[in-house]
């Protein structure tokens, strides 16, 4: 993170710019996409940002990718416990529980928003599919649309901030369709199916045959109208999202706008490849990626921001 970042948001002890650089490296290596579009932030809202993807990725990575011989569900208890030193005052003596207990504090972040997240990273650890797009609610709630709330504060909004965030809850939502998406493949290696059953069975499709396709590399059609389906469900939830740009102050809704054609370009690339993404990464083209955020950053760095 630029010292300008650090200076722009009056973050000046030591110990805390090395927290927050710690995010953004994170952030950096994690979350290409996202780390793009914070690019188009202003300076002093950048490490907030940095600082709560950081979080994110960290309890994520406990459950998806736990060091061997230990316990997710006990890492997942500590970070509680840590999150609730946070929340009382404390010091977590975490580098990235550390700039995030700064950003609670200075956007006054709601712990409730932290909670569910963690709600439903616990929920990763012993559901491992759901029946229906109700059923699925809860964890997408938790995994999802809390983190377009808990950004909601850092981006700032032109109206009263309840009034945004339903649009900000969608944009979380909509990121992590398309997650469910691109991922499923996956996901399926650890267990986990988030399409929801009773919507693939409307196609004929089953785990069986997702894990057949996914272990033979063989494209099934009735995969393909069920994932098309999915697509234009997520599309749908981005012009939820996509409405909220307006009720957001005009500095950040360059950053949300980038955000959204970059993730929503990964659900084009998915109909590129004809929905064959068991065993294909959809990716978005770095050319497209730059095509997309370099007009805006023009913009940005010529009003000197």
């Amino acid at each position: 993170m630029s010292a300008r970042e650090l200076d722009a948001a009056g973050i000046r002890e030591e110990d805390l710019r090395a927290a927050y650089l710690a995010c953004k490296r994170i952030n950096a290596y994690h979350g290409r996409t996202f780390f793009l579009a914070t690019r188009l932030l202003p300076a002093h809202a950048r490490p907030a940002a940095h600082a709560l993807y950081g979080f994110a990725r960290m309890a994520d990575e406990l459950v998806d990718n736990p060091e061997p011989g230990t316990d997710p569900a006990i890492a997942l208890d500590k970070v509680a416990d840590l999150v609730g030193v946070v929340f009382d005052g404390g010091a977590p003596g975490d580098p990235v529980l550390a700039a995030l207990a700064d950003t609670v504090a200075r956007y006054a972040l709601r712990r409730e928003l932290f909670d569910d997240f963690l709600h439903s990273m616990r929920m990763d650890l012993t559901v491992t599919e759901y029946a229906t797009y109700a059923d699925l609610a809860e964890y997408v709630h938790g995994s999802a649309a809390v983190i377009g709330l808990q950004l909601l504060p850092v981006f700032g909004t032109v109206v009263p901030r309840a009034e945004a965030e339903p649009a900000a809850a969608a944009l979380g939502e909509a990121f992590q369709l398309t997650n469910f998406l691109r991922d499923i493949g996956e996901d399926l290696d650890r267990g986990r199916l988030y399409l929801p059953t009773g919507e693939l069975a409307a196609f004929d499709v089953d785990r069986e045959l997702l894990v057949h396709c996914r272990q033979h590399g063989e494209p099934d059609p009735r995969i393909r109208r069920a994932l098309a389906v999915a697509v234009s469900r997520a599309r749908a939830v981005y012009r939820r999202a996509e409405a909220g740009i307006p009720l957001l102050r005009p500095e950040s809704r360059p950053c949300v706008r980038v955000a959204i054609t970059l993730y929503e370009g990964i659900l084009d690339e998915i109909e590129h490849l004809g929905y064959d993404v068991l065993n294909r990464r959809a990716v978005v083209p770095k050319r497209r990626r730059l095509a997309v955020a370099l007009p805006e950053l023009i913009r940005m760095w010529t009003r000197g921001s």
